[in-house]
């Protein structure tokens, strides 16, 4: 799927070196064809690298996507220079009366934090409100999918005993939901995270049906039964070192860290850790932009409803 994106995007230059078709602004505009529109609320501190890692996976199937990336105005960025967020970011409240076919609402570092101790939970439950009539189909990520389990369904989450660290394999817990067509009968998935949600709770909510789930790590996917949100509370979007950079991150911060879980072969940091998900990371994101976006979602976007 081209990505329609500014053509000074940082990102571009990654993806077109990875033979990933991104297409400019000017380019889309001469093409006869109504995009899906997708915004990306990004919560996540690195935004370049995550912006990068969800537009590569957004890009692979044949139609045209054009993208949206929406920062919490709010909160006050410490890892990104204003000049990127004010060239490329918009905020919530600058496109509130559109609608969008898709709408991906990234993790963030702040699940030690009660929801409500969060600086921009306000403006967040604003979004996710928004979204239950102004977007076809949603996507929550970690603590994302934390957020909006809470804030729609009031699910809690619980705190770990330690940091869920690692990659996990995972099976489906059913195989007649098309999200999980073509998917291994095993697949893994990374996880970085100090809280969860527990099974009992998911299952105590009638609109909640749980798709795909790992022993050592619990629930993974969730959804509503009419698909018009989907939580996952792993990070499949990840490149095959992330892991490994929050990893020395902590390390260098003295903080107490295990090794990531089944990442580094033989369990030595010193081993670059190869990838074991991104092939269900493609499968996964292609999934949920045909099968509950593009097949359903109106031909007029501002017939959402």
């Amino acid at each position: 799927m081209p990505i329609k994106i500014q053509s000074d995007l940082p990102a571009r230059l990654t993806l077109e070196n990875e033979n990933i078709f991104v297409m400019t602004e000017n380019r889309a505009e001469s093409q006869d064809i109504r995009p899906l529109k997708i915004a990306i609320v990004n919560l996540m501190p690195t935004k370049i690298a995550t912006e990068t890692q969800l537009l590569r996976l957004l890009g692979n199937t044949p139609l045209q996507v054009e993208i949206s990336l929406v920062r919490m105005a709010s909160h006050e960025s410490t890892h990104i220079g204003l000049d990127h967020l004010e060239k490329f970011y918009t905020t919530w409240e600058k496109i509130s009366k559109e609608k969008f076919d898709g709408m991906i609402i990234t993790g963030a570092p702040v699940e030690q934090l009660p929801f409500e101790k969060v600086d921009y939970w306000n403006e967040l439950c604003r979004i996710m409100d928004y979204a239950k009539t102004n977007v076809f189909s949603t996507l929550y990520i970690c603590w994302g999918a934390q957020a909006g389990l809470y804030h729609n369904f009031g699910i809690p989450k619980k705190m770990l005993e330690k940091k869920l660290f690692g990659i996990y394999p995972n099976r489906a817990s059913t195989w007649a939901d098309p999200l999980l067509r073509g998917f291994d009968d095993q697949f893994f998935v990374p996880q970085s995270r100090y809280s969860t949600v527990e099974k009992k709770d998911l299952e105590a909510v009638k609109e909640l049906e749980i798709l795909a789930e790992s022993e050592e790590a619990g629930v993974l996917l969730v959804k509503t039964r009419d698909n018009r949100e989907v939580f996952i509370t792993g990070h499949l979007e990840y490149d095959s070192n992330t892991l490994g950079d929050e990893y020395w991150r902590d390390i260098k911060k003295g903080l107490k860290i295990d090794i990531p879980y089944n990442y580094y072969p033989d369990n030595n940091p010193d081993n670059p850790p190869p990838s074991k998900w991104r092939s269900t990371a493609h499968l996964f994101f292609s999934n949920w932009l045909n099968y509950y976006v593009y097949q359903d979602t109106p031909f007029d976007v501002m017939e959402i409803k």
